[in-house]
């Protein structure tokens, strides 16, 4: 059975920072691209970023490039989401999904989700 298991949120000030973690199991973690997706209550959930299987190419959405690093250890069957200069429209439950393939994925192929974890950027 997968497992995605995402922790890490939490409450920050706007300029803070955050770094989201998922442990992975259930599947041979190395051979598949993991992404993150953020989801507002009532609202559509939006690809935040997504890295593919051996760690050596990542992917950004335009909202967090340059402030979101996202990060694996296959050793460790865990994928990391480093959030830095984080912003009140970051707010948002964060999940950790896997993509059907070393590549990574659009949102609409990822196979498996987490069960989320709350950010929330507010002073």
């Amino acid at each position: 059975e997968v497992q995605l298991q995402a922790c890490g949120g939490g409450l920050v000030q706007p300029g803070g920072l955050l770094r989201l973690s998922c442990a992975a199991s259930g599947f041979t973690f190395s051979a598949f691209a993991m992404s993150w997706i953020r989801q507002v209550p009532g609202q559509g959930a939006e690809w935040v970023s997504g890295i593919n299987s051996v760690g050596s190419t990542s992917s950004y959405a335009d909202s967090v490039k340059g402030r979101f690093t996202i990060s694996r250890d296959n050793a460790k069957n865990t994928v990391y989401l480093e959030m830095n200069n984080l912003k009140p429209e970051d707010t948002a439950v964060y999940y950790c999904t896997k993509g059907p393939s070393s590549a990574i994925a659009t949102m609409d192929y990822l196979d498996y989700w987490g069960q989320g974890t709350q950010v929330t950027v507010s002073s």
